[in-house]
């Protein structure tokens, strides 16, 4: 198996910054790739900057840059003109369909998602998903390099739009939103429900292993009782695409689900990370 040494990321986006900081972590030799070096900030220790394609290719490529195929396929496109097919490339999309892009490539043996959750030095899981041209070579490659940060790649067979996290979660979200705009509750009992209940017992026994424990006699008959009233539109809710037309976009605009615009979000985000820093260290412990 090919040993990872040296990783490019490519985008200085809050995701780019986070997998930098991680594979610099592990000993790699890390730089960013961002088209305005000279106004770069946030980042990481150890991490080099760069405002074009270095002139050796690195071992991995991650690439991280805009939401959008397009910038996505000339980016790759780029790389390949560049390199060929000697480094490994990754994307860090779970939306965008990773086969499609992977069928543009001259080399897509050398290509596979790999995918962060935000902060991403901090979250021990990445999503590691082949798409049908992946060598398995290349899985192991990156698998043991992410491991050497201190985190595990989850392999996934298949790169479905939303891989499997952002698909688990955007089918509560769906749900969520579907109650909002009934009025059946506010996003801020919404966030309760979540923070006290379903976030807490989850990270304990899972959401398979917990229906085992409590009996699947009794969920087979709760879910035969409310899988037919759920949302099952395939239409993206209006709570969130009307916020997104009015630039109501969070802690970006001031204004969200929440009012931010007389808050410290440095200090609110610090003190998000210490608490999820403190219970991953929790459910690290050995039983």
């Amino acid at each position: 198996m090919t040993e990872i040494r040296s990783v490019l990321v490519a985008g200085l986006g809050t995701m780019g910054r986070g997998i930098a900081a991680a594979f610099a972590r592990g000993g790699h030799s890390t730089a960013i790739l961002t088209r305005a070096p000279e106004k770069a900030t946030g980042v990481p220790e150890g991490v080099a900057v760069l405002g074009d394609l270095p002139a050796q290719a690195p071992d991995l490529i991650v690439e991280t840059i805009v939401e959008e195929m397009a910038p996505k396929i000339a980016f790759n496109a780029r790389v390949e003109a560049a390199y060929g097919g000697r480094p490994i490339l990754v994307t860090n999309t779970s939306g965008l369909p990773v086969q499609e892009l992977a069928d543009k490539l001259a080399h897509p043996e050398r290509y596979a998602g790999l995918h962060y959750f935000q902060p991403a030095d901090v979250i021990p899981l990445v999503e590691l998903a082949a798409i049908r041209q992946t060598d398995p070579a290349v899985m192991e490659a990156v698998a043991a390099a992410v491991a050497r940060c201190g985190q595990r790649a989850l392999p996934l067979g298949q790169a479905l739009p939303g891989l499997l996290i952002n698909r688990l979660q955007h089918a509560i979200l769906h749900e969520a939103y579907y109650l909002i705009e009934k009025g059946v509750c506010t996003a801020a009992e919404i966030d309760i429900a979540a923070k006290e209940m379903l976030g807490p017992r989850m990270c304990i026994t899972g959401l398979i292993e917990q229906k085992d424990l409590s009996g699947l006699d009794t969920h087979a008959l709760a879910q035969a009782a409310i899988v037919p009233h759920l949302c099952h539109s395939a239409t993206p809710s209006p709570v969130v695409q009307d916020k997104f037309r009015a630039g109501d976009l969070g802690v970006k605009t001031g204004r969200g689900f929440y009012d931010w615009r007389d808050r410290d979000v440095a200090a609110h985000q610090a003190k998000t990370r210490a608490r999820l820093n403190r219970l991953l260290a929790l459910l690290a412990e050995k039983d």
